[in-house]
């Protein structure tokens, strides 16, 4: 989950996929027998499948395209000749603790897409195979992470209004998640996809010149799903790991206080900023710093959590519940990152012109240090913000 680089971060497919005409020429331009399967190839050093575009995932997929990486494996886009339509295939990596995560994650998909009848909340899982020893979990294909439509924008942030029924339908999978006693504890805005990858072009207020107008690329619909299940908990589990990509771990996790349903709603808060501002809230790959990077946004830990931390995250903190900042800082370059940070107020307010009080007023109940003191999904989705059209 950790990066060397600043935002190493997963990329989905941005373009509208093919329509089926595209596809039977697609079809007719690559020279694989229809059904045929491909050679038997070694998997790479790491596990992954090895495959050619135009080949066949067994006789029913064609591979069009790979549409994301992660560690667990790769995604394809997949031409299912069945029942003729677009999916997503995750490939994972041949290795026994991959496909050991993947059946729980299949088993995860399972379950939520049997409670939601209407498959709004979540991705919905096709069905899943084992294939060269690598567990195929087919999908449903969707459109481009709202990551990838910020960083195609250039980090322009979404709208207000857009952000507010990004939220709503997060919030909704979450309380959904929650419900069936389902922890994600990997939510990030690469994690939350659109579900058509339709765009509009819309003039901003900048211009480059006189004569130059600029444009910015919103989503025709407002539609999201949340995808990647391969790291949720089940509620009776072991809570004691680190979990969570980094910008969006919550304190508890780095004092190794363990961590429940309260975690998915630190990371909530952590991407409604970065919807708001077009950049991750904490920006930063170093316990210590991003412990510092909380408390100049949201003021001083509490005593108790301090105190409390395990042997490896109390080194961070001196004369009680002091954090050791900035004495202990890796570099200069560390503490500036630190000190271009407003608190959590003045953030939004440069971003926003209305809106604002509710919004932070929100994000302050989803980004309390103390987890018990958290709004829930299902209080937050009650919070004003959510009913404040001005």
């Amino acid at each position: 989950m950790e990066s060397t680089h600043a935002r190493k971060r997963l990329r989905l497919a941005w373009d509208v996929a093919p329509s089926s005409r595209e596809a039977d020429r697609f079809e007719a331009a690559v020279p694989t027998t229809r059904g045929a399967s491909p050679p038997w190839r070694e998997d790479d050093r790491e596990g992954h499948y090895v495959f050619d575009l135009g080949e066949n995932l067994t006789p029913r997929y064609k591979i069009l395209s790979k549409i994301g990486e992660g560690t667990f494996g790769r995604v394809l886009e997949c031409w299912d000749r069945e029942v003729r339509e677009y999916v997503a295939i995750k490939v994972v990596r041949s290795l026994r603790k991959y496909r050991h995560a993947a059946m729980i994650e299949i088993d995860v998909l399972n379950n939520l897409s049997k409670n939601d009848s209407e498959g709004s909340r979540c991705v919905q899982i096709r069905r899943w195979f084992d294939y060269r020893n690598h567990i195929c979990i087919v999908c449903e294909k969707l459109g481009p992470s709202l990551y990838d439509f910020l960083r195609k924008n250039k980090y322009s942030p979404f709208p207000v209004e857009l952000v507010r029924e990004f939220g709503r339908q997060l919030l909704e999978a979450v309380a959904y998640m929650h419900d069936l006693r389902l922890i994600h504890t990997d939510l990030k805005p690469e994690n939350i996809l659109l579900v058509s990858s339709e765009f509009i072009k819309v003039p901003t207020c900048k211009r480059y010149s006189q004569d130059e107008i600029q444009f910015r690329c919103l989503p025709k619909s407002s539609a999201i799903k949340l995808i990647d299940f391969g790291s949720t908990a089940f509620e009776n589990h072991d809570h004691n790991s680190i979990v969570s990509t980094r910008h969006y771990r919550a304190p508890e996790i780095i004092l190794g206080l363990g961590w429940h349903y309260p975690c998915d709603l630190w990371s909530v808060g952590c991407i409604l900023v970065e919807l708001c501002t077009g950049e991750a809230l904490f920006q930063t790959h170093e316990n210590l710093e991003h412990l510092a990077m909380m408390e100049r946004v949201l003021g001083p830990m509490p005593e108790h959590m301090v105190r409390g931390a395990n042997s490896s995250a109390s080194k961070y903190f001196k004369r009680g519940a002091h954090l050791n900042w900035p004495e202990g800082a890796l570099s200069r370059e560390s503490i500036r990152a630190v000190r271009k940070l407003d608190r959590l107020k003045d953030l939004v307010s440069r971003y926003l012109e209305y809106s604002r009080s509710s919004l932070t007023d929100l994000l302050y109940g989803l980004l309390r240090f103390e987890p018990t003191e958290r709004l829930t999904a299902r209080e937050a989705l009650d919070h004003p913000f959510f009913k404040d059209q001005t």
